[in-house]
This record gives structure tokens, C-alpha cells and sequence, in this order.
């Protein structure tokens, strides 16, 4: 697969925050697919941390590791249902977004799951110098989304903000 840059030219340093009403840090499989996935490509996983789907929370924890890391994984929250809010909770503070992870990432998904993908509002963008990826919250739609978009390009990514 071609690549653009060397996506490992950097071991970057990342948070990895699990955002659910259900889930506890020993359930939570896709904020683990994320740590291990992160860890294996060789960036350096500085925090994980599990909050309930309340957006002002969310916010203010994501607000408080931009500039310290320069990568943020969420998970969950990206749906449509009613306690869904990750994406109102951040879409405000992206300064820059990338709108092409979440249509390749809806696009990989149909392959899994068809028409249901267009349910996910799985986003990423920059903010004062970090780069945040906002991933649904189920493993198998975090692990396709580490492994085909994310892992590939991370140290790529990083390396175009300090630029």
C-alpha cells in the first residue's frame, strides 16, 4: 500500500478516552483494541480514561490533553441515539476537520455492516496541535478503523501539524 511520508516516522504520544453509560475499563473491548493497537504500531498510549456519555465531560477531558498529546482516540458516542453526544461535545473545539476519515471510514464500514454505516458520525479533525479521532464504540468498527485509517497514518499526521 503506498503511503504518503513514512507514517512511522514518529512515536507519538497518545490519550484514549472510552465515552459510555454501560461500560467499565474492564468491558470496555474497543478502548483496549485501541491501547493495543496503538501500542503495537509503537506510539506511546500516556492515559486511558472511561467517561459517561455527558458532553460537557467529555469536552472538558478532551480539552485538558490537547497540546499535551498529539493524538486522541475516542470511542463511542457517535451514533444517533439519544445519549449519542460525542460529536456535539467536540465537532466545536476541531479547528480543522478531516472530513475524509469519516467518509472512508463509512465507506469501509458498509463492506460490514451495509446501509447502517450512515449511522455512525465518526469524525476527526485538529486542535491546537492534536490530531482526534472520534471512533464508534463497538470493537469491530474501532479495530476496522485503527487498522485501515488510523495506525497507517498516524506518525504521517502528526508530523503535517508541527509543519
Amino acid at each position: 500500500m503506498p503511503s504518503h511520508g513514512n507514517p512511522d516516522a514518529e512515536r507519538v504520544r497518545c490519550f484514549v478516552l472510552t465515552i459510555s453509560d454501560t461500560r467499565t475499563l474492564a468491558t470496555d473491548t474497543g478502548g483496549a483494541a485501541i491501547v493495543d493497537l496503538l501500542e503495537r504500531a509503537g506510539h506511546e498510549v500516556v492515559d486511558r480514561r472511561l467517561v459517561r456519555d455527558d458532553p460537557d465531560l467529555v469536552r472538558e477531558i478532551v480539552q485538558s490533553q490537547l497540546g499535551a498529546v498529539q493524538a486522541i482516540v475516542t470511542t463511542g458516542g457517535t451514533g444517533v441515539t439519544t445519549r449519542d453526544s460525542t460529536y456535539e461535545a467536540l465537532s466545536g473545539i476541531i479547528e480543522k476537520h478531516l472530513h475524509g476519515f469519516g467518509e472512508l471510514f463509512r465507506m469501509l464500514s458498509y463492506d460490514q455492516v451495509g446501509a447502517a454505516a450512515m449511522l455512525t458520525r465518526a469524525t476527526a479533525g485538529t486542535a491546537r496541535g492534536t490530531v482526534v479521532f472520534m471512533l464508534p464504540g463497538a470493537e469491530p468498527a474501532v479495530r476496522l478503523a485503527m487498522t485501515k485509517l488510523i495506525v497507517p497514518v498516524l506518525g504521517h499526521a502528526v508530523a503535517e501539524l508541527t509543519r
